[in-house]
This record gives C-alpha cells, structure tokens and sequence, in this order.
C-alpha cells in the first residue's frame, strides 16, 4: 500500500507487456476493483481459449453493418435445388465417387456464421490457446503474486481480444464466399450443399455470364467437394490435423506487443480495436509452423485441383461459360479477399493452395494415363497421395518417374485397395506426405 493514500497504487503488470492494456482498462488508475468489475462485464466465462460467443456476436454484427442479409427467397432455393440436381448427374458421368450431399440449400451470411462457427474454432482454438499461454507466460512471478485473482481472468481477457477479431474475420468472409467449402475445407454439416445467393452473385458481377451459368458452376464446384470428402473419410482429419499442427508451433513476439500496448492512448479505446485489426497478437512463423503450413497448402492443391478437373470434365461439350468461369474462380483464389488476409493475419495461416494448376495438371495426367477410375482411386488412401515434391513434376507423378514401386506394382496396390476395405489397408497417419517408399 502506498505511504501516500494521494499517490497512485503501484502497477502491479508494470514493466510487463500487459501494464499499458490494464491501463487502458482502468483509465489510467489502477483501480483493482473497478477492472474487476470491468473485466467481468466485458469477459463472460467460456469454454477453450476463445470466447465464440463473443465471436459469433461481433461476425453477426459485421454482417448485418455491411448491409440487408435477407433470408434466401423460395425461388433461390428452388434455383439451387435444381442446379444441383444438373450437377450431380453431370458428375456422375466423370467420376465413380458416389453423391456426397444429400441435401442442397441456400444461406444468408448469417446462416453461414452460424453453420461453419463450430468448424472455425475448432481451426482458430490450437492456435488461440498456444497465444493466450504465452501472454500468462510473460509475466513475472511478482506481477502474478501482487495481481491475486485478476491473473485468473487472463485467459478469458485473451479469448475476449480473440472473439473480438475472430468476429470481425468472420463477419468479412462472410460477405466473401460463395459455399460451404469455398476455402478447400467442408466448413458446414456433413453432407449439406450449401451455396449463398449474395456471394454467388458478387462473384459473377463483370463477368458478362448468365446468373444460372454462375450459380450452376458454383453448385458444381460445392458437390464435388462434397463427393470427394465423403469418399475420403481420412481427408477432413488431415486438414484439421495440419491446422492444429500449425497451433501447436505457435510463438509470439512479446517485445513487439509490449512495444505497441506502450504507445496505446488509455482514453481512445478504439486503438486498441486497431491494433487487433492489425494484428497486434499475430504468431510469429516457426519452422514447425512452415512445415505444416507446406502440408496444409498442399492438400488444399490436390483437393482444388481435383475440384477443378473434376468440374472442367463435366461441363466439357455441354457448358461453354465453363472455362472462362474456372479461370476467374483460380484468379479468386489466388489473390484472396480482404477478409482472408485479416483472418491470415490474425492467426498467420493462409488457406491457399499454392499450386493449383500444377495439381489440376497432375490429375488430368493421371486420367490420360491410367483412367478416371485410377484418378479417383488415389484419394482411397493417404499412402496412395502425391507428394509435394509431385506438384513441382505433376506430369511425371502420372508416368511412375517419382514412384519407387514399377507401374505395375502401383496398379496392383490401387487394385487390392478398391477390392478391400479402406480401412484394412494401413494404418499410417493420414496426410498428403505420407510414406509411399
């Protein structure tokens, strides 16, 4: 206690990254009772690392500042039921992978944030908790001693700071995707096609096709995906895998945020929204980060590039908006929208295959060579998969030079695995680098 009750008490995070964030909370004086107070009002328990709730608030909240997000129509739905229905027996004669979604639907962006939040903190969790670790971990044992109780409200002051950009990321690629599985990864329901309306149409501004070619190529692109998680039941677990290795590499630079909470006004609370925006807790990239990272973009290529051959069989001779379509589409994904660069730049992950035309390439290949069947059968399990290297020679992946095996032997491993179960055929972890010596 100080000597002088005119005096300030001492500051027990003084020193530390969180003495300016503290100040801020309590308007300079570091009243123990009023961040109480403050802290409880703004940081309500939660389960995990991040406050969803508050996420999905401030993604709603988003949404609804960008502009009208109206239900989708009947006749929107009806659309989508019909495009779908075109597209499944279109692929049906390109591929022997059976129909993956029983049920196809339209969402606002709201039904989107909804359907897909459980997906996205399963994603953004590994990663949030390994951040909101290393700020606990930053503080020295006297600040923790001195601070009591507040201490044990750090985690939800972290999962709070994280909803609230989560949201904000959310709420952005909301107004960004045309479908469920826009991003290479199957975000809603199992089995549930899901395309929306407002997004399939900003997607087709300026680009001079019929609104039905659009929202036929998107409903196209949204069953194959569908298709191919379903017949690959190890391939969502890999994704998520990769996602949750990269959290688990998680660093951040605690001199950079104690650099950037020094220069913070505690009368402008709207700084500190900035510097979230900017991404003020941004992981700092480890090697066993880019590791899996590589292995995420990766399988995000082969899945994409899959999707694309797939599709570009299926319209051959009968949609001449097709190709034009595809390119814009590979010109999308390549650049990114706003919102998936504040996503990357809250969590340092971008999901973004690298290489698409290289593993569209490599699957038209191994079509021309051995059959869409032998294409199709790769996906039955991890082993069978290209590797990273195979992207940088997708031609020479479908001619056996990067397989140690002889071409017959190939053929008769992705023989017994079609005339076995999946199941019975290893047990190496799933990934697109597996084992294949």
């Amino acid at each position: 206690m100080a000597e002088n009750e005119n005096e300030e008490p001492e500051n027990p995070f003084k020193g530390t990254p969180m003495e300016q964030l503290f100040g801020a909370f309590s308007g300079g004086q570091m009243d123990m009772n009023q961040i109480m107070g403050q802290m409880q009002k703004m940081f309500a328990p939660h389960e995990g690392s991040v406050n969803f709730d508050l996420a999905k608030d401030v993604a709603r909240h988003t949404v609804a500042a960008a502009g009208p997000d109206p239900s989708p129509s009947s006749a929107q739905q009806g659309a989508v039921d019909d495009a779908a229905q075109l597209a499944e027996s279109w692929l049906d004669t390109v591929t022997s992978m059976p129909v993956g979604a029983t049920t196809a639907t339209a969402w606002s962006r709201a039904e989107w944030i909804e359907a897909t939040s459980g997906t996205w903190q399963q994603l953004v969790e590994p990663i949030a908790a390994h951040v909101v670790k290393a700020m606990g971990e930053a503080l020295p044992d006297e600040a923790k001693a001195m601070a009591g109780p507040l201490i044990g409200m750090l985690s939800q002051a972290g999962g709070a700071m994280f909803g609230q950009q989560v949201g904000q990321a959310l709420g952005g690629l909301a107004g960004e995707v045309v479908s469920s599985t826009d991003i290479g990864i199957p975000l809603g329901p199992e089995r549930i096609a899901a395309v929306l309306p407002s997004g399939v149409e900003a997607f087709g501004e300026g680009l001079e096709h019929k609104a039905s070619d659009v929202l036929l190529y998107v409903v196209l692109r949204e069953c194959a995906h569908h298709r191919l998680f379903h017949h690959a039941p190890w391939l969502r677990p890999a994704l998520v895998g990769a996602v949750e290795e990269f959290g688990r590499g998680t660093r951040i630079d605690v001199g950079a945020i104690e650099s950037q909470l020094h220069g913070l006004d505690p009368s402008r609370p709207e700084e500190l929204q900035e510097a979230l925006a900017g991404g003020l807790f941004e992981p700092e990239r480890t090697p066993e980060q880019q590791r899996a990272l590589d292995r995420l973009e990766t399988l995000l290529a082969f899945i994409e590039g899959w999707v694309d051959e797939i599709v570009t069989q299926a319209t051959k001779d009968r949609m001449p908006a097709a190709a034009p379509l595809a390119e814009a589409m590979r010109r999308r994904r390549a650049a990114g929208g706003p919102a998936e660069q504040t996503f990357a730049s809250l969590v340092g992950l971008e999901l973004r295959p690298r290489k698409l035309r290289e593993a569209t390439t490599l699957w038209a290949a191994l079509r021309d060579r051995q059959g869409a069947d032998a294409r199709d059968a790769v996906w039955s399990h991890p082993d069978l998969m290209p590797s990273t290297a195979d992207l940088d020679d997708p031609l020479g992946f479908a001619q056996g030079e990067h397989r140690t095996q002889s071409d017959d032997d190939f053929d008769a491993a992705l023989g017994e695995l079609l005339d076995n179960d999946p199941g019975e055929a290893g047990e190496s972890e799933p990934g697109a680098d597996g084992p294949r010596e």
